[in-house]
């Protein structure tokens, strides 16, 4: 009877372990409805932030599951396009908001930007430093931060092109023509990178093992005890074919897009409200994005699985420059709202700042709790600046 009720309780132990994200979203966002239907503005927010964030766990750990299916080098490229997913989704739905108020698409520039900013200060930064404070040192593949740090650099210094010809007092329409055609080398540099990654050079991504650290550590304690409660694993997403997978992906990514509906709606105008500036904005946004990605990136190097870090911080980031701008300028034209690439200083001095530290700090395949400081230190810095500026 004690062994029924102690099999009882860890099989229900194990299904908050499991689910507890998709648990919390749906209720989170439920919630958003709730205080979005009776004007509670700060509420629907918080709430819809929680949900978002929550729900997009979900959506790695499925993606996950999916990418071990598909073996690399195609694991790591859905890894990062199911994160950049959301991210997308988010900042249309935002962008929408554009149709009353033009003035959120700079929150819509900001939150690009930013999501760079987070990917490779806070994500990488944290990460490192928590890796390095249990190992001292960890090791990568040197050849994955050059290559991604040489891709990012030049994206960025074509960035540049849109907001240069806007100091200079060129027509809005040169900018927009410039903003167009920075966007399709935008896409065919992804494309490019995309068969340098899956074809010719996959020795310089290398992934390492999923990192569902729950679960992980469960099937070593069943291993060592000889203790199993089944013979498979419970996670239900486990026994989903392909399809099921790909399905699973896109309805957790329309129930995200619910709550971003709200996010957007409410967060604007409390943003407005209170007097946040566009650029604080956008990285409350990159946040609420990221978020997921940093946790999973916590616990890979806790597991001394540093290769997959950067392969998250630095692939994600890419393709958010990459992929984001030319679909959001597509979608926003669709839209009927007009959206150039003319970034401010701040958003392309700190992004080039960003990826010039990356470079430092990952260029000889080790890492350290200082090199994770760094990191942090400037991300604080780019924060003050982006709340007053």
């Amino acid at each position: 009877m004690e062994n029924t009720v102690e099999k009882t309780e860890q099989k229900f132990k194990y299904f908050i372990e499991d689910y507890w994200d998709i648990l919390l979203g749906i209720f989170c966002i439920t919630l958003a409805f709730y205080f979005h239907n009776h004007h509670q503005g700060a509420l629907a927010t918080l709430f819809a932030a929680i949900g978002i964030g929550s729900l997009s766990i979900t959506v790695s750990e499925v993606a996950e599951i999916l990418s071990d299916r598909l073996q690399e080098p195609y694991g790591s490229f859905v890894l990062t396009l199911s994160a950049v997913l959301v991210e997308i989704v988010l900042l249309y739905i935002i962008l929408l908001q554009a149709v009353a108020d033009p003035e959120v698409v700079k929150t819509v520039k900001g939150g690009i930007i930013s999501a760079v900013i987070v990917d490779m200060n806070v994500l990488l930064g944290l990460a490192v430093f928590l890796g390095g404070l249990r190992f001292t040192e960890q090791e990568h593949n040197k050849e994955t931060s050059s290559a991604y740090t040489t891709i990012l650099l030049v994206s960025g210094i074509t960035l540049l092109v849109p907001g240069l010809l806007s100091l200079g007092h060129h027509s809005p329409s040169v900018v927009e023509d410039a903003s167009v055609v920075i966007a399709s080398l935008l896409m065919l540099f992804y494309i490019i990178i995309l068969v340098f990654q899956t074809k010719t050079h996959t020795h310089f991504f290398k992934q390492t093992a999923r990192s569902r650290i729950f679960r992980i550590k469960r099937k070593m304690a069943k291993q060592a005890t000889h203790d199993i409660i089944d013979e498979e694993d419970d996670y239900i997403f486990e026994k989903f074919n392909m399809l099921g997978l790909i399905t699973s992906i896109f309805i957790l990514i329309l129930i995200i897009a619910l709550g971003a509906e709200v996010f957007a709606k409410d967060g604007i105008l409390l943003a407005k409200n209170q007097g946040v500036s566009a650029g604080f904005s956008g990285l409350i946004i990159a946040i609420v994005a990221v978020a997921p990605e940093i946790v999973t990136a916590i616990k890979a190097a806790k597991n001394d699985e540093i290769q997959r870090v950067v392969n998250i911080a630095m692939g994600a980031s890419t393709v958010s420059i990459l992929l984001t701008v030319p679909i959001l300028m597509v979608l926003a034209y669709i839209s009927g709202i007009r959206f150039t690439l003319s970034f401010n200083p701040l958003e392309i001095g700190a992004l080039l700042f960003t990826v010039i530290l990356a470079w430092k700090t990952t260029d000889d395949g080790h890492t350290n709790y200082f090199e994770g400081i760094s990191h942090i230190m400037f991300f604080f810095a780019f924060a003050i600046v982006a709340y007053y500026y």
